[in-house]
């Protein structure tokens, strides 16, 4: 039996991806943003939208409103959280590789550089650069005049430039990096390892305090090798390692005797790999083995 869905229904379902994309780059929480997208939902629903001249811009007005209002109690639990906080793994469709704009802007390296942004300078940022928003339509998001918005713009921007990878690595780059640090791991050749890491390599672990993880960043080649050579030797069970597409870059999903124990992501300039991100928090798994992989527009 079908039932004859409503306009103000379908507009949103349509609408449904980006909107999530939207809440998820703000957030960088996949929970958070489903929270957010019910909200959105249960607002939209009491428009009169008739009157909405544009409704996806409508839309994305109050997801960006209930993103800002949810940061601000983020903060709060992130103050609190044990160890470094990385944004949730996200499965993202191969196809989103392809969308480069797209693919960086939910890169994890990008994403753990618009934590350091304030929460308006973020939504202005995501808005502009990742979605294209016009200045008029961002201004009427966050509450501010388009000219300030501007000014918001500029420096989110260089902010943001002067902390990611000065040229757009391709998926292959990615791959073939990725492949060596597996290969090399899986081996046990140390200096196979050390020749596919950058020698300023940062690797940060997410545990949330459930899982064990450094408690803060580890750098250096070495280090970090160490580290992995270290901490395997250690590991009881087979560690498994699964090509997949995270945050709209290759990564691995790493499996102890089949379970998921974590993901890793990787961040490459200049076919080496400049940072390591390796999110074992139980809570931040969940999504990786139940969602289908998602096309983010």
């Amino acid at each position: 039996m079908s039932h004859a869905t409503d306009p103000a229904t379908d507009t949103f379902v349509a609408h449904r991806n980006l909107l999530f994309t939207v809440a998820y780059e703000m957030l960088g929480s996949a929970t958070d943003a489903e929270d957010v997208l019910q909200e959105t939902w249960l607002r939209w629903i009491k428009v009169d939208t008739e009157h909405v001249r544009d409704q996806r811009a409508y839309l994305v007005r109050i997801t960006t409103r209930q993103s800002l209002n949810r940061l601000r109690t983020m903060k709060r639990r992130k103050e609190a959280y044990v160890g470094p906080w990385l944004p949730d793994p996200l499965l993202t469709a191969p196809d989103v590789a392809e969308d480069v704009t797209l693919a960086e802007s939910v890169s994890m390296g990008l994403m753990i550089v618009l934590e350091t942004l304030s929460p308006t300078e973020r939504a202005v940022f995501v808005l502009r650069e990742a979605f294209d928003v016009s200045y008029d339509e961002i201004a009427a998001a966050v509450g501010k005049s388009p000219a300030a918005v501007h000014q918001i713009a500029h420096r989110a921007r260089q902010h943001v430039d002067a902390r990611r990878p000065r040229q757009v690595v391709s998926p292959s780059e990615t791959r073939a990096a990725l492949g060596a640090f597996q290969r090399a791991v899986e081996t046990r050749d140390l200096q196979g390892l050390l020749d596919v890491l950058a020698p300023d390599v940062v690797l940060v672990g997410d545990g949330g305090g459930v899982k064990q993880a450094a408690l803060r960043p580890i750098t250096g080649a070495e280090k970090v090798a160490r580290m992995f050579f270290g901490g395997l030797g250690k590991v009881d069970g087979t560690l498994t390692g699964e090509p997949t597409v995270v945050n709209g870059n290759p990564a691995l999903l790493v499996r102890l005797d089949g379970e998921l124990d974590g993901v890793l992501a990787i961040r490459v300039e200049d076919a080496r790999i400049t940072g390591l991100y390796y999110v074992r928090n139980p809570e931040k798994l969940t999504r990786v083995e139940s969602e289908t992989p998602l096309t983010l527009r």
